[in-house]
């Protein structure tokens, strides 16, 4: 189904059974988020864009059953997020619930959910704050075809901003003094997992969360993570070309996975405007063979730090805002 098929094809349905069929549902279900998704508009036109989130949110509220539909003890009030696998609720008091979209990804969502408990367990409690906080995970079965959906619930935080909308706010490159202190925190939250055994496996712009005013940072998505010694499970759609040559060969992964696959995140932010110095850091990390690169995101900070203080002197506080 194209994008502006599914479009007409939300607008024009006067209920769910003109927009989902009879025989069906749960295909066309699919279908739909399948051509509305945004990793599926690329360039599109921006009111192209806004017409199919506006249809997304429809379509998946709609089928979910708005606010009135309860999984266990959770609301879903409204639909917050879509993400690469799931759909994330409003349930009220902070919190997200992430409803896979396919079963056929419910080990995935375990996979976070796991990957958040130990860090939690074996984390430096002073650095949590660097990821999201596992609040429950349940089995939602569907009462009507009996399938079972693992649900994990998230503690939410306001304000955050992907490494996506950053750039497309400094389209031409962000400033690499702002850029600083978010390369800083990310190598933060990845030093956490990494001393506790998880690998993220799919540090992409996406999943990395800013909070301007703060400088916070949140890295979200561990449904790819690996807790102890193996291969990345999946690849985000149409992120292909953002993994090192370990995760596309199905090799085991390592810290020099998520390092790698950081450094091309801030590299993609800057732009242009990265200076030689970075230039030559980032190039570095993202070296083909994994034992060629740093595997030790705490030491790498500290390089980062001493690169940063060559080019920009000692560390200052820089207001940041996204409307440049």
């Amino acid at each position: 189904m194209r994008t502006e098929e599914a479009i007409r094809l939300v607008a024009a349905a006067r209920d769910d059974a003109d927009l989902f069929g009879t025989d069906a549902p749960a295909r066309r279900y699919r279908k739909l988020v399948a051509a509305l998704h945004p990793d599926r508009l690329g360039a599109a036109d921006p009111d192209v864009r806004a017409a199919a989130t506006d249809a997304l949110v429809e379509v998946t509220t709609r089928w979910r059953g708005g606010g009135g539909t309860m999984l266990g003890d959770y609301p879903l009030r409204r639909l917050a997020y879509i993400g690469d696998l799931a759909d994330l609720y409003d349930v009220g008091a902070d919190r997200l619930l992430k409803l896979p979209r396919n079963p056929a990804d419910n080990d995935l969502t375990v996979r976070e959910a796991r990957a958040l408990k130990v860090i939690e367990e074996r984390g430096d409690p002073r650095h949590l704050p660097y990821v999201p906080r596992l609040v429950d995970s349940l089995t939602a079965r569907d009462p009507a075809t009996g399938v079972a959906r693992w649900v994990n619930v998230l503690a939410a935080a306001p304000g955050l901003h992907s490494l996506d909308e950053v750039r497309r706010a400094y389209p031409d490159g962000l400033d690499p003094r702002d850029a600083a202190w978010m390369w800083r925190r990310l190598l933060v939250a990845l030093g956490l997992a990494h001393r506790a055994g998880v690998v993220h496996g799919a540090v992409l712009p996406r999943h990395v969360l800013i909070e301007p005013d703060a400088h916070g940072l949140v890295l979200v998505d561990w449904c790819f993570s690996v807790v102890g010694e193996g291969a990345v499970p999946a690849l985000v759609p149409g992120h292909e070309d953002w993994y090192p040559p370990e995760v596309t060969g199905k090799q085991p992964c390592g810290p020099g996975t998520d390092l790698a696959m950081a450094a091309r995140c801030m590299a993609w932010l800057m732009a242009d405007r990265i200076p030689r110095e970075l230039r030559a850091f980032a190039a570095g990390c993202v070296r083909p063979a994994l034992n060629a690169r740093p595997d030790d995101a705490w030491r790498l900070l500290g390089e980062l730090d001493e690169v940063l203080e060559r080019c920009y002197g000692p560390r200052t506080f820089r207001p940041f805002t996204l409307n440049p």
